[in-house]
């Protein structure tokens, strides 16, 4: 389906053919360790090339300010009722463009410019939207940052709690970016009824591991949960909004449109749809444990060679390796990865000696790979190469480039083995 649609555009548009296939190439020829990054089925690919793309449909279903709309809205229906089904929410709106596009959203509903929010720092896991001052939410509130503690590399509930007694926020702000270990929500709800606040929990990273219930889930807990449809869940790139509170989705509905962005995405909602019901089998869950188990057996295997990771370990999709004692930064590795077949990113670690552009670590994550058919055996072997590249990169450069490419061709993408 991928090579024929390729075919397809080639006729018309050369160029741009060139380029997808080039990014094809590329994603068969690499094996993806990017956290935030996965593979769609072609089910889900093909709905966000169909004729739903043609249709402008500003407002929500019933309620929309253009006509010919019936059609639409039978998608953005199905894709509400599938996620609310999923997430065991009252209510959930899938118009948002993306996960900040949510975020924006929760904070245009809840907060007004200046309220003081917390939220983890960007340098410690946290995300652009949870307060960096570089994004909007660090220039329109007064962010007041928590982080985790130095030696342990989890997030201090004592601390947060020490904080938001102190600082009385609007809104305390929990999920992550980059962070390894499992999200106490019950904890963070606890604190931010103590203080008065509003609990948003941001499930961007992990939110297929709450829906197969690899995770505890925070829709008990949170008064606002947002997530993207890509990563864990494999959908189109999009976000979600939840909530179980009948006020709070007002607000939401109105915040998302008409107050961040206009008329929403058909194409994109229809395929988010299919993504859900895909999660609704109970393979997904299968894939789901899969991940996890595949992230458990990769640390482990790290540390066995003698790698170091933030927190020690992971509870979930992603781990951090720690680079502040190797002469490697985050970036040389991210470099020497890709040159023999891994894709992974440089991410800043706690306290991180080394500049953003150069970082000491490199984020690790497995649902991509899951995606592609790999288990247990292949995480050992893909460990077994990273560090490698680690200590004797020049010497095993070869040895792990073959690995890698024999790695790719028994677990193929987008043919009869795509495990999606």
């Amino acid at each position: 389906m991928v090579e024929q649609s390729m075919k397809y555009i080639n006729a018309y548009d050369p160029e741009i053919a060139r380029v997808l296939e080039l990014e094809l190439k590329r994603q068969r020829t690499h094996l993806e360790l990017i956290a935030s990054e996965n593979m769609v089925s072609p089910e889900v690919m093909a709905v966000m090339g169909s004729v739903l793309t043609n249709k402008y449909a500003e407002g929500y279903p019933g309620h929309r300010y253009y006509g010919g709309c019936e059609y639409v809205d039978l998608a953005e229906n199905i894709c509400i009722e599938r996620a609310k089904m999923i997430f065991d929410a009252k209510y959930a709106n899938v118009q948002a463009h993306s996960g900040s596009q949510a975020n924006f959203a929760v904070y245009l509903a809840l907060c007004k410019p200046g309220d003081t929010v917390m939220g983890l720092d960007l340098n410690m896991g946290g995300h652009l939207t949870h307060g960096s001052r570089a994004n909007f939410s660090g220039k329109t509130y007064n962010i007041v940052p928590y982080g985790v503690n130095p030696e342990t590399g989890r997030i201090d509930m004592d601390q947060v709690r020490e904080i938001a007694l102190e600082c009385r926020p609007r809104m305390i702000i929990t999920g992550a970016s980059a962070y390894p270990r499992a999200i106490d929500f019950k904890a963070f709800g606890d604190i931010a009824k103590e203080v008065g606040a509003y609990l948003m929990v941001d499930i961007a990273h992990i939110a297929g591991l709450v829906a197969a219930g690899e995770h505890q889930s925070p829709l008990p807990y949170a008064d606002v949960v947002t997530m993207t449809t890509h990563k864990t869940m494999r959908g189109p790139r999009g976000g979600i909004i939840l909530t179980n509170d009948g006020a709070i989705a007002k607000k939401i509905d109105s915040a998302m449109f008409p107050g961040t962005q206009g008329g929403p995405l058909m194409h994109i909602i229809a395929a988010k749809a299919v993504a859900l019901g895909e999660a609704l089998h109970p393979k997904f869950r299968e894939y789901q444990h899969q991940i996890v188990t595949n992230a458990a057996v990769l640390a482990q295997t790290l540390l066995e060679g003698g790698m170091e990771l933030v927190s020690g370990g992971t509870d979930n999709h992603l781990m951090l390796l720690d680079l502040k004692n190797s002469e490697v930064s985050g970036k040389e590795l991210e470099i020497r990865l890709d040159s023999v077949g891994i894709t992974a990113n440089k991410n800043m670690v706690p306290n991180d000696p080394r500049k953003p552009a150069e970082t000491s670590g490199v984020r690790l994550g497995t649902p991509a790979v899951t995606s592609r058919g790999l288990k247990e055996a292949e995480m050992r072997q893909i460990g077994g190469l990273i560090c490698d590249a680690v200590n004797d990169f020049d010497a095993k450069r070869k040895d792990i480039e073959e690995q890698t490419a024999a790695l790719c061709e028994r677990f193929p993408i987008y043919e009869s083995k795509f495990k999606a």
